[in-house]
């Protein structure tokens, strides 16, 4: 949305300028105007950067989302949960989690509170993570995550994601059933 118009409008602005640069190019104060130009040009990147939406949208499933980049984009927002905005890592977990799941585990805000309970809390600000496909199928797939926490301490755990077969905004998406409870694995010091 927000973005797409923005490089839409960077390219016209940019066309437009070197357009006026061929033409100027030949007028004596070319050297002068192309500096005027340039300062333009920067001036309106930046208003349009600064300008942008405070906080980015989340990415929501679709079928062209594989079940490793699920996982991925799970762990990615929960290892920066409070950026752009408060939880906004939970929230991008919330959107990958199976409609079964969230039945279980929801509303979101009830979900948000196990995130950050003693069972998940290490999956907040977490240092790294690693994961690796243990087994899949055209239906499951099963990761083994491991994630250092911000206390420099290993976990592990088991990710289990599941290709959404009923008709809707969801069918053929790759959703998260079920994450186990954390192996503790020591520290990394």
């Amino acid at each position: 949305g927000y973005f797409t118009c923005v490089a839409f409008i960077i390219l016209f602005i940019e066309d437009t300028l070197l357009y006026r640069l061929l033409v100027i190019k030949k007028e004596n104060n070319f050297w002068k105007t192309s500096e005027q130009l340039h300062k333009i040009y920067k001036v309106i990147l930046i208003t349009l950067f600064l300008t942008s939406p405070s906080f980015a949208e989340l990415v929501k499933p679709n079928n062209g989302i594989e079940p490793y980049q699920v996982v991925k984009i799970q762990l990615r927002s929960l290892k920066q949960n409070d950026n752009p905005k408060k939880d906004n890592g939970i929230e991008q977990t919330w959107e990958f989690a199976h409609p079964n799941n969230q039945k279980n585990t929801g509303p979101l805000d009830r979900f948000k509170t196990m995130i950050k309970g003693k069972s998940y809390v290490m999956l907040l600000n977490h240092l790294d993570h690693k994961v690796v496909e243990i087994k899949s199928d055209d239906l499951t797939a099963l990761f083994e995550v491991t994630v250092l926490d911000k206390d420099k301490v290993y976990y592990k755990f088991k990710w289990a994601v599941e290709k959404y077969i009923k008709d809707g905004p969801l069918k053929d998406c790759w959703l998260t059933t079920m994450v186990s409870s954390p192996m503790p694995l020591g520290s990394s010091i």
